[in-house]
């Protein structure tokens, strides 16, 4: 990379994040969220929140408003049965990613579907463009085949390779890689990337990351990884 084009480069570590563990659920936020404040992890970009959450049998949240936000769901273990005021009723599960627009006004409740198996999931928020939208949702499933060893996008602003649509110019990417298996990434001038490893561990820009760990990455035209471990991981690339 020629000097310009050097990265900046932010790691936030799993066990920097605020960590709330109430019986029934056990939460990390890598960003302020609820009760937990931390003004120098406001968010990145559009991207608001990412939560991990890990809800006990028969555990979860019930009815409750949101609006103005685009919320995506990535269950990782269990299920999670979800119902809201647009009479969507579902079930997440591992390789599924779940859309809610809020715009205007959604209640929404989402609730373990198991009685006696944990579920685990990443909640991610991200600043819509436009504020007033219509609420809406979408579900898609994509299959672990279509992730292995290379980026599968989930999620984009336009809907492309059959994503589903948020309304911000962020393009969402999943992988699952074996061990010693290389990726690269390339975005435009401009944009940047939120590195989120979901599960395994990776080595990115002379960083090593495991489970739980995030990398910002702004003023650059790419990065490129190796996995350390079996990896599982999600890519945000942002305007």
């Amino acid at each position: 990379m020629s000097r310009r084009e050097t990265p900046t480069i932010a790691v936030r570590r799993s066990s920097e994040r605020g960590h709330f563990d109430m019986g029934w659920l056990d939460t990390r936020h890598t960003f302020s969220f609820g009760d937990y404040h931390d003004p120098d992890h406001m968010g990145f970009r559009a991207l608001r929140v990412i939560n991990e959450d890990r809800i006990a049998p028969g555990g979860g949240f019930g009815t409750h408003p949101h609006r103005d936000m685009e919320i995506l769901t990535y269950v990782t273990e269990g299920a999670l049965e979800h119902k809201d005021s647009m009479g969507t009723g579902s079930t997440i599960r591992p390789g599924e990613v779940q859309r809610m627009s809020a715009g205007t006004g959604v209640f929404h409740s989402e609730h373990n579907a198991s009685k006696k198996d944990p579920v685990r999931l990443l909640q991610i928020w991200i600043l819509p463009e436009t504020r007033g939208l219509e609420p809406s949702y979408e579900q898609r499933m994509f299959p672990a085949d279509e992730k292995r060893g290379k980026w599968r996008l989930v999620a984009s602003r336009d809907g492309r390779e059959g994503s589903v649509r948020i309304h911000q110019d962020v393009s969402l990417y999943a992988t699952l890689l074996s061990k010693g298996e290389r990726l690269s990434h390339a975005f435009s001038r401009g944009r940047s990337a939120w590195l989120q490893v979901v599960r395994g561990g990776v080595t990115i820009e002379g960083n090593e990351l495991s489970a739980g760990d995030g990398l910002a990455l702004s003023d650059g035209s790419g990065l490129a990884l190796e996995a350390t471990s079996d990896a599982e991981l999600l890519l945000f690339d942002l305007a």
